[in-house]
């Protein structure tokens, strides 16, 4: 059995330990496991900037028009919060998908950067703020250590150590393929962070009118430039990220909250019902009622709420 066959297997036999049925666990803050025996619909959300890894099965990502497959083989990095929609590819209940998803915080990466040193951004260099890159033999043996020292028992649980692991795996990732794509946008540099003030801004008031001049003023861009960068970082436009972001939104408050449709529609901004309608359709599929009804039956049948699965 060569080297990387290993891993992947010892990987996959942790987070069996840990998961030995479907669902989602919390190892530690920022650090969750997942288990999923079948493949499923696509689900949308707005996860946090991560680092994911797959021990078995495959999963396909979508940002924008942007497809994301990856692997045993591969991981993928997000930098930044972003609507995306998620799907598990291969599983089964004899092979099931076993995934890990460490959160990828600021401070964190700023320290380290501040230890190491800044990777260097070339003039032109892709900005996209999600991409997917072959995971080598020692970043997946610092992501199996990771696992292992969570699982531990209390009186073996090291905080320290996984905290110096965790500390590892931020190190790898920017000397990595995606180093300079994580510095730049996680780090402080003024484009970056311009965008990144705009994804926040937009998240908290999706429910509000898109004024893009103000915007754009308020962060000291043009609204050319800002059109162009946003769409650049996300894949999608200011106006299509909102869409986004209201519409799952609008879906979460109609599964989790039991409101109807119209209150949903309002509640997220829109005025007219029938261009709310029109829009859910067009992202999800099917009009909202009967979106939501599928999602009540798929998520009784199997146990497990459609949004309990993160974007990892």
């Amino acid at each position: 059995m060569d080297g990387t066959r290993g891993q992947q297997e010892a990987l996959a036999r942790l987070i069996l330990e840990a998961m030995p049925r479907d669902g989602s666990r919390l190892l530690r803050k920022g650090v969750q496991v997942n288990r999923l025996s079948s493949v499923n619909q696509p689900l949308a959300s707005l996860p946090k900037p991560a680092f994911c890894v797959i021990a078995q099965g495959a999963k396909v990502v979508h940002l924008g028009t942007e497809r994301f497959r990856y692997d045993p083989e591969h991981y993928l990095i997000a930098s930044v919060d972003l609507p995306v929609s998620s799907q598990v590819v291969e599983a089964s209940p004899d092979r099931p998908y076993l995934s890990l998803r460490m959160e990828l915080d600021a401070a964190l990466v700023t320290s380290v950067l501040l230890e190491t040193g800044t990777p260097e951004v070339r003039a032109g260099e892709p900005v996209r703020a999600m991409d997917v890159s072959e995971l080598d033999a020692a970043l997946r043996d610092a992501v199996i250590r990771l696992v292992h020292l969570a699982l531990a028992q209390p009186d073996g649980n090291d905080p320290y150590l996984v905290a110096l692991v965790e500390r590892e795996i931020v190190y790898r990732l920017l000397t990595g393929n995606q180093g300079a794509r994580l510095c730049y946008m996680m780090a402080g540099q003024a484009a970056a962070q311009g965008i990144v003030a705009a994804i926040d801004r937009l998240r908290r008031e999706f429910d509000q009118p898109l004024r893009m001049e103000a915007l754009a003023q308020d962060l000291g861009m043009s609204v050319s430039a800002l059109h162009h960068r946003f769409k650049e970082v996300t894949a999608m436009s200011p106006l299509q990220f909102q869409k986004q972001v209201r519409l799952q939104e609008a879906r979460r408050l109609m599964v989790q909250e039991g409101f109807d449709a119209t209150t949903a529609g309002l509640q997220v901004g829109y005025g007219s019902m029938s261009q709310f309608s029109r829009e859910y359709k067009r992202q999800f599929g099917e009009p909202p009622m009967r979106d939501i009804e599928r999602l009540r039956l798929d998520s009784t049948a199997s146990s497990t709420a459609p949004w309990a699965m993160p974007a990892d």
